[in-house]
C-alpha cells in the first residue's frame, strides 16, 4: 500500500517556522521524512527548534529571513535551493495578529500587517515557485485565519486589519492556484481557529472569560490543542491531495458553523 503522506525526499520550507503553528509544522515535516528549510527573523529560537527536530534525527536547515524584504526573501531562498538543490514544498505560514478597529489603528499598524500577511506571501512564492515549475511539481500551504471569514465582537480582541489581511490571502490562494495548476503546483489555505501558541498566549489563552465563551460557541466544546492543525497542513503538502487545489479548509472545531 502506497503512504501517500510519506514526504521522504521532498524539501519542505516553512516561513515562520520559530514559534507555534509554524515550529509544530516544521516538526511534521521532518516526522514524515521530509528536508526542512526553517526560515525566520528571531533565529534563537529558529535555531532552537531546528536543534530539537536534528536531534531526532531530522534533516534541517535554518536561515534568517524578513518575509517582508525582497532581498532577504530571495537570498534565503537561494540558499536553501543551493543547500538542498530544490523546492517541493512552501509553507507560508509567517504572520502576526494586530488587534484594532479602522478607528484605532494606526497606518503604520495596518501596513505592518498586510506586509507580514499578505506582501510576505506573494514574495516568498514569487521566488520559490520558478523552482516548482521547473521540476513540474510542487505543493503551497498558505496560513490563512478563521478570522478570514468570522469577525470578533468583543472589544477586546477586533482586529479589522487582521480580518483584511486573512481574507487576502484567500483571495491570492485563488489566484495562484489557477495560474499555475498546469505547472502541477497546488495552492491551497488553511484557517485556523484559536490554537495555543506565542500569538495567543498573552492575549487570548489569559483571557478566562473569552476562553469560556469560545467554548460554549464551539462544537467540539474546547480550544485546539497543540498539532492538530498538521494534519490538514500534511495532506495539502502530500500526494494525499492531488486533485485538490484552491480550496480553503478551517481547522476550528466546526466554530465557523455556529
Amino acid at each position: 500500500m502506497i503512504n501517500y503522506c510519506d514526504l521522504t525526499g521532498k524539501v519542505a520550507v516553512v516561513a515562520g517556522a520559530s514559534s507555534g503553528l509554524g515550529a509544530d509544522a516544521a516538526r511534521a515535516y521532518a516526522e514524515a521524512g521530509a528536508k526542512v528549510a526553517m526560515l525566520a527573523r528571531r533565529t534563537d529560537k529558529l535555531e532552537a527548534v531546528a536543534k530539537e527536530i536534528a536531534e531526532k534525527g531530522g534533516d534541517v536547515f535554518t536561515y534568517p529571513c524578513d518575509v517582508t524584504n525582497e532581498q532577504s526573501v530571495k537570498e534565503a531562498v537561494d540558499a536553501i535551493v543551493k543547500h538542498y538543490g530544490t523546492i517541493h514544498i512552501l509553507f507560508n505560514n509567517a504572520g502576526i495578529a494586530q488587534r484594532g478597529t479602522v478607528e484605532t489603528l494606526t497606518v503604520e499598524e495596518w501596513d505592518r500587517s498586510m506586509d507580514t500577511n499578505v506582501k510576505g506571501i506573494y514574495l516568498m512564492s514569487k521566488y520559490v515557485v520558478p523552482h516548482m515549475k521547473a521540476q513540474n511539481y510542487g505543493k503551497i500551504v498558505n496560513t490563512a485565519s478563521i478570522n478570514a471569514i468570522i469577525g470578533d465582537k468583543g472589544d477586546m480582541f477586533v482586529r479589522h486589519v487582521y480580518n483584511t489581511s486573512k481574507a487576502a490571502v484567500l483571495g491570492l490562494t485563488m489566484g495562484m492556484a489557477t495560474s499555475y495548476g498546469q505547472n502541477n503546483i497546488t495552492v491551497n489555505a488553511v484557517g485556523p481557529g484559536l490554537f495555543e501558541s506565542e500569538m495567543t498566549e498573552g492575549t487570548l489563552f489569559k483571557s478566562s472569560e473569552f476562553l469560556a465563551q469560545y467554548s460554549r460557541v464551539c462544537p467540539l466544546n474546547r480550544p485546539a490543542k497543540r498539532g492538530e492543525l498538521n494534519g490538514t497542513i500534511l495532506y495539502f503538502s502530500s500526494d494525499m491531495s492531488s486533485y485538490v487545489t484552491g480550496q480553503f479548509v478551517v481547522v476550528a472545531g466546526g466554530t465557523e458553523l455556529v
